[in-house]
């Protein structure tokens, strides 16, 4: 597995958690992040993906509220919204080829989710991918880009 992969797999388990308990977010998560990842820069790319997710989650909700049809966020699987967010954010706020951020969304849907959540990412990030240019115009406030 990829450095980025299992970034990206470790900042999904995060989100998830605050998705699940709110209270959460107040606990430090870095020691998690850590103990998980063995490389540096693969910490600082989790933590700029959960960081960057949690800063602009009601921008992001908008975005995705905005393309699903018939779903609204706060109705989707927990797992699929968490996957669905950070592929978002990072379509919006870093230089990652939009179709690898594709893939690796379905690829976290189809590891985490069920056997319905491959296909309904797939569906939701294609739209967010032909809207990239509109995507990073509404999430503009860069303060966390995903590649640093």
């Amino acid at each position: 597995m990829s450095t980025r992969r299992r970034a990206r797999e470790i900042a999904l388990q995060v989100l998830y958690q605050f998705d699940l308990n709110p209270s959460a977010i107040s606990v430090d998560y870095k020691p998690f992040l850590y103990a998980r990842l063995q490389e540096p820069a693969s910490v600082i790319f989790s933590k700029a993906l959960v960081e960057g997710v949690s800063t602009h989650q009601q921008q992001i909700d908008n975005v995705l509220d905005q393309r699903s049809e018939h779903w609204r966020v706060n109705r989707m699987a927990t797992t699929d919204r968490a996957v669905l967010r950070l592929a978002v954010f990072e379509l919006a706020c870093s230089d990652t080829p939009g179709p690898v951020v594709v893939d690796e969304g379905i690829e976290l849907a189809r590891r985490y989710g069920s056997a319905h959540s491959a296909p309904f990412v797939s569906g939701i990030l294609g739209r967010c991918l032909d809207d990239r240019e509109i995507l990073q115009k509404e999430l503009q406030g860069n303060e966390h880009p995903a590649d640093a």
